[in-house]
């Protein structure tokens, strides 16, 4: 019937295929509308049950997370290629490679909760709200950028976004405080603490977990496990490499976090954990990075570039969603491919404003200090400098 029914309205209207509504309506008949779809099963620690080893995929969902993070890769790459070319200057870390992570995370939780990350955090901005024209305005030192150009790559901040953090694993009792303001509030938010694994030996992180235990906060204590801490393999940095059994009492699930249903289900099942009034939880996600540690290490130093090629062809986070999506009908290469190009334009666009903007100015360079006070001044390099702090 569906057939059918297409092949008519096709033939009725094939003067106007090419109207949006129309193309619109014909795909909704081409394409399935939802797909059941298995996901591997997590480690779990102290826990009798995990995550669902099948969800749901709408083909809503499906090109919404395909084009989410088609858009952090190209930005990523456009980062990268800036950097090169000397207009973005500084400490720069790309997670391209990463991107089930944050898109996942984002699926799993509301846009009332909240996140705290590391600095390798522009997948994370994009996904909390922030425009590629901001990111990467900031990126560049730009008066358009999400910080006004004054924060860079590692300091980025939007609603219940808290960063881009430069100081590693410092970000982790931050979000057990944050975690903390939740239960406060009695507001039945969760906090989300990513950490990598170079940071997850440290001693703030444990602490962090002792005192989130102690007073069951709504936490969620996220190791992305790429495999290396700079240029060091976890083999050979950690005793344990089960980030998720860390937390000693605290129960945790290790899930693959290059499946971005995966990721979704399992932030889900760790969200709903906190809201119950149980406590923290650890989740290790196993990911990986394409690109070195930061732009000035070039990656292949202390891994093979066969290692990464066998990543990149095997293990693709967006590879695998877009395998999943045409062999569940969701949609075709052709669609694929015009979000591909739409994606495209809006990085290249965004890039270009990025390019151009202009910088701060000098005297704005004391402003935002604190969020609400009376402006007040702010002694500059030497005492007879001076620059005026408006909130």
């Amino acid at each position: 019937m569906r057939k059918m029914l297409t092949a008519v309205l096709s033939h009725v209207f094939s003067g106007m295929v090419q109207k949006p509504a129309l193309r619109g309506l014909l795909s909704s008949l081409k394409f399935s509308n939802d797909a059941t779809c298995d996901i591997k099963k997590c480690d779990l620690y102290r826990l009798e049950e995990g995550p669902p080893t099948s969800t749901v995929l709408t083909r809503a969902e499906a090109l919404k997370y395909y084009r989410t993070m088609q858009v952090i890769r190209r930005m990523e790459l456009k980062a990268d290629q800036l950097y090169k070319q000397k207009f973005i200057r500084g400490f720069c870390h790309l997670c391209d490679g990463q991107e089930a992570c944050c898109v996942g995370l984002e699926a799993g939780i509301n846009p009332t909760d909240h996140v705290i990350t590391s600095y390798r955090a522009h997948g994370f901005c994009y996904t909390r709200g922030l425009s590629v024209k901001s990111i990467l305005a900031e990126l560049n030192g730009r008066k358009g950028g999400c910080a006004k150009g004054k924060g860079g790559s590692m300091h980025m901040y939007g609603k219940n976004f808290y960063g881009g953090n430069g100081i590693v694993g410092a970000q982790v009792p931050l979000g057990a405080g944050v975690a903390f303001a939740c239960k406060y509030l009695k507001n039945g938010q969760v906090c989300l603490a990513l950490y990598g694994d170079g940071a997850a030996n440290q001693g703030q992180v444990f602490e962090a977990y002792n005192m989130s235990a102690l007073w069951k906060l709504p936490c969620v204590f996220i190791c992305e496990n790429n495999l290396y801490g700079m240029g060091t393999s976890n083999e050979r940095s950690a005793a344990s490499t089960d980030y998720h059994k860390k937390g000693f009492i605290i129960p945790g699930l290790r899930v693959n976090g290059m499946d971005i249903l995966c990721v979704r289900e399992a932030t889900k099942f760790a969200a709903d954990h906190c809201r119950s009034g149980k406590g923290p939880i650890v989740m290790e996600l196993q990911t990986y990075r394409y690109h070195g540690h930061s732009m000035s290490d070039p990656g292949i130093s202390y891994r093979s570039r066969e290692e990464v090629h066998n990543v990149r062809s095997k293990s693709d986070p967006i590879m695998l969603l877009r395998e999943r999506i045409i062999s569940n009908n969701l949609s075709n290469i052709e669609e694929l491919k015009e979000i591909d190009a739409d994606v495209k334009k809006e990085v290249e666009d965004a890039a270009q404003f990025a390019t151009t903007d202009p910088e701060p100015a000098v005297e704005d360079i004391a402003n935002y200090l604190y969020h609400q006070d009376p402006p007040f001044e702010v002694r500059g390099a030497h005492k007879w400098l001076k620059y005026k702090s408006h909130s």
